[in-house]
């Protein structure tokens, strides 16, 4: 039926390529020979979700199981949404094209908190009641994990679970649960109830809030007799052996990121104090070199790629970095294949490193400072010196570059208008250290670009109790950044002020926010994080509309001792590890990265880590 009506309306549509299916390596298999039918939603375009290396990664596991069919699902864009409505037809899977309400999971990835109007408006076009209690079945059961999940209650009211932390056990775990409860005629609740005694699982309807008058929480608490008061994280230590895809669904249509992914590590060691990555990610766990090295070899030969990204937090912090670049060039260079380490350091940057990258296939390379002085780079733990970064550039330049991105955060807890100005000037300092090179590229010019976003404070990172810059502070420090540009050769591009306002309030919200969202998909807005779609002034009027105040939860400092909304998940960062880093912040104090001195922040109890091994006389 869905297939006969989509033959009708895709010639209306742009790129109708990413709504048919029937790419390569998509796994089919007969819905009557499976016992779960599981729906991986990605809340946003399919060229944005076909780029996820979790979805990628879930998506094999569960179809490497017999009796579970894993199939995709994106949000169609406005013109295909459109054409949906009109022409009566649900949202739908790619692999079957079975509409989404006939699956027994419908899972979400929760990668930006600017999401999750997608997220109500896919199971608005799904026909599936938006409420976890208003799904009474022990059918669309719907789960949600990634990044978001850490604060949970924005959307605590329209998911019955959450999967906190590393989802390769956990998932499957949960999944085979429901297996058994489906074969045993249990019911939604007992099924809920059961799934919250395993670790890693957060049943929102099992716990109850209280506030104070003042608006903060008074307390959280269980609600049943046995369900964890706290809920840890799941974490993967043996990276080696957890399951990695062998092949990926290769997109019909070109997607934001088009080429193979290995990860070649989780966690980070360096621990930047505004970074939510690198506190939920701890500890750092490392893939070895022949491991990595079969791996992405593996992926170019099944995907036909030429190019492999090598992903991680900090690509230069693998300890193995030279090593594995030499494995991997003995057969890339033959083959013609392109290695890419998207997320380099510039105290990580070396000649071997430039050697190898520059092999097959030359681009310009991206650093991120973060800070424009020596002092708020300090504020913020990011232990990178200027001198390093303009030597890093000058070895670059050498090494025939001429194309240089620079990334900053502008509205940082203490920053002034001179760290703003700082910007600015180490641009400037860029552009000069090019013309200091005696070996850069004759006959061309330097092109150094300034991107800046605005600071937006998160849970589980020491600036979690920070305020957020008003927008219109925001406004002035980006007009001090252009006014202080002298050359052509430097461009500045900048993140919008409104978005990271209602990424910050959603980002440490509470429950109370779940009426918001509700009222807002009433209204039809979704893609929030693209400007086609976003309005401003129209959020407001939800926000007044639903009596809350979206400043309360941006621009709102917090006391050390409130009780905010994520402290009954552990993800193993202790609170008193992040007020000791805090502090020292406005001390202008910096922290030795995790390979240097072990710092105590509660990682270690995760046996198996770096921490732990640089460590065992403290456990």
């Amino acid at each position: 039926m869905i297939k006969s009506k989509l033959e009708k309306i895709l010639l209306k549509v742009q790129k109708p390529g990413k709504y048919v299916g029937g790419e390569l390596n998509a796994v089919i298999k007969n819905k009557d020979e499976v016992d779960v039918r599981f729906a991986f939603c990605f809340p946003d375009t399919y060229e944005i979700g076909m780029s996820h290396l979790g979805m990628k990664i879930l998506y094999s596991l569960f179809n490497s199981k017999p009796y579970i069919w894993c199939e995709r699902v994106f949000a169609p864009w406005i013109d295909m949404e459109e054409q949906m409505i009109k022409n009566d037809i649900p949202l739908y899977a790619l692999e079957s094209m079975d509409p989404v309400s006939e699956f027994d999971f419908i899972g979400f990835t929760l990668q930006y908190e600017l999401s999750y109007t997608n997220v109500l408006n896919m199971l608005k076009l799904s026909n599936i009641p938006l409420k976890s209690s208003d799904r009474k079945e022990l059918t669309n059961i719907v789960v949600a994990g990634g990044p978001c999940a850490c604060n949970p209650e924005p959307i605590a009211e329209f998911v019955d679970m959450f999967f906190i932390g590393d989802g390769e056990e956990v998932d499957l775990e949960v999944i085979e649960l429901f297996r058994e409860c489906k074969k045993q005629g249990k019911t939604k609740d007992e099924f809920l109830y059961l799934a919250s005694q395993i670790k890693g699982v957060y049943v929102p309807a099992l716990y109850d809030v209280e506030y104070n008058e003042d608006g903060t929480i008074k307390a959280f608490t269980p609600n049943r007799e046995g369900v964890p008061k706290k809920i840890e994280k799941r974490v993967m230590m043996d990276m080696d052996n957890s399951y990695y895809p062998d092949n990926f669904v290769v997109p019909n249509v070109e997607i934001v990121h088009d080429r193979a992914v290995e990860e070649i590590f989780r966690g980070c060691i360096r621990g930047c104090r505004f970074c939510q990555a690198g506190f939920l990610y701890r500890p750092v766990r490392e893939k070895s070199v022949d491991c990595i090295n079969e791996q992405c070899h593996t992926l170019c030969r099944n995907t036909g790629y030429d190019e492999i990204s090598l992903s991680s937090l900090s690509s230069s912090d693998y300890s193995q970095i030279v090593p594995l670049l030499e494995k991997l060039t003995e057969w890339s260079v033959d083959e013609n294949v392109s290695l890419s380490l998207p997320s380099l350091r510039v105290d990580g940057f070396s000649d071997d490193i430039l050697s190898k990258i520059k092999s097959v296939r030359k681009s310009g390379l991206t650093f991120a400072p973060e800070a424009g002085t020596q002092r708020l780079r300090d504020v913020i733990n990011k232990n990178v010196r200027e001198d390093e970064l303009l030597d890093t550039c000058l070895v670059a330049f050498d090494g025939g570059y001429t194309t240089v991105k620079l990334y900053f955060m502008i509205g940082l807890p203490t920053e002034t208008m001179d760290d703003v100005k700082g910007i600015a000037e180490l641009g400037q300092k860029v552009v000069n250290t090019f013309y200091k090179s005696e070996n850069r590229p004759k006959g061309k010019g330097v092109k150094v670009t300034l991107s800046s976003s605005s600071f937006v404070p998160k849970p589980f990172t020491p600036f979690q109790w920070e305020p957020q810059d008003s927008i219109e502070t925001i406004h002035s420090k980006q007009a001090h950044i252009r006014e202080n540009l002298t050359t052509k050769k430097i461009s500045y591009n900048y993140h919008d002020a409104d978005t990271s306002f209602l990424e910050a309030v959603f980002a440490r919200g509470d429950r109370k926010l779940n009426a918001v969202l509700l009222k807002a998909c009433e209204k039809g807005m979704r893609f929030d994080g693209w400007s086609d779609c976003f309005s401003f002034e129209k959020w407001m009027e939800v926000f007044d509309e639903c009596g809350v105040d979206p400043h309360f939860y941006a621009n709102r400092h917090r006391s050390f001792d409130e009780i905010l909304p994520w402290d009954h998940i552990d993800y193993s960062i202790t609170k008193e590890f992040l007020i000791s880093e805090c502090r020292k912040a406005y001390e202008n104090q910096t922290t030795p990265h995790c390979r240097e001195k072990c710092s105590n922040c509660g990682a270690m109890k995760h046996k198996g880590g770096v921490c732990f091994e640089k460590c065992k006389s403290m456990v």
